[in-house]
């Protein structure tokens, strides 16, 4: 026996090279043009100045998105739940850690190495929000988005009213570029709630693995190890488009359903 995992979107955030925001990314699909002077690198406001400058391109991506989620959502950050799910987490803070461990052992910097974790997004913005709620950092190779969205409904099942899902890669460089190929930045998040009747936007999940992904027609971050989930998603969500697909890897897909109130 299987279950269908449902949930309400209360807000998207989104942030690439050249597209800010949802709302730009949506206007775009529209056919609009993109928006003029786009900020070049992620500056979420919740982060002090001096903590935006020392923080990786990865967490401030990770941040924004979630930041501009819960306010789209009208909702508390401190109060939700989350699940950051990256495919890789900060690549290039890793290349340097191999280089110097490679080079000159004993000269590995504290900051970069609390900064190469893997929760280091979830880390930064559980500080920056005061959340005392749990945060759960995920990687699943190309299923990474489709785990994180399965996680995050789970959490809904459990009992949680909402959860954020905050998802997002960067630039792989050195030889592990020449091995995993992520370019650019790409940060997307969901605030997601139990259904309601007054809900704009639902979303299922439907155990159908042998639902061949989606692959998102938009050029945005297209080399990004979180885009070909993240933005097909994003793409239906911001269409009318009623389903879409997700990549769980070796070629299957996770199905989802979008309901347009």
């Amino acid at each position: 026996m299987t279950t269908t995992l449902t949930a309400a979107i209360e807000g998207i955030g989104l942030w690439a090279p050249g597209v800010p925001s949802w709302e730009a990314f949506v206007g775009l699909q529209r056919g609009e043009a993109a928006p003029e002077g786009a900020p070049a690198r992620p500056a979420p406001a919740l982060l002090p100045p001096n903590e935006r400058r020392r923080a990786p391109d990865t967490v401030l991506v990770a941040l924004q998105a979630a930041q501009a989620a819960c306010e789209a959502a009208g909702r508390d950050p401190a109060s939700l739940p989350s699940v950051f799910a990256s495919t890789y987490g900060e690549l290039a803070i890793t290349d340097n850690m191999c280089a110097t461990l490679a080079s000159a052992p004993t000269e590995i910097s504290p900051t970069r190495f609390h900064n190469s974790v893997h929760n280091a997004a979830a880390g930064y913005w559980t500080i920056g929000t005061g959340a005392m709620e749990p945060a759960t950092a995920i990687s699943a190779g190309e299923a990474t988005f489709a785990m994180g969205l399965v996680e995050a409904l789970a959490q809904l099942e459990a009992g949680a009213p909402a959860v954020l899902l905050v998802a997002y890669d960067g630039t792989a460089v050195g030889p592990l570029h020449d091995v995993l190929g992520s370019e650019g930045l790409l940060g997307m998040a969901l605030v997601l709630a139990r259904p309601g009747g007054n809900n704009r936007l639902q979303l299922r999940l439907d155990p159908d693995a042998g639902a061949a992904p989606v692959a998102p027609r938009c050029g945005i971050a297209a080399r990004n190890a979180m885009a070909p989930a993240a933005l097909a998603l994003a793409e239906a969500l911001a269409s009318t488009h009623g389903t879409t697909a997700l990549p769980l890897g070796e070629g299957r897909g996770l199905r989802i359903g979008l309901a347009h109130g």
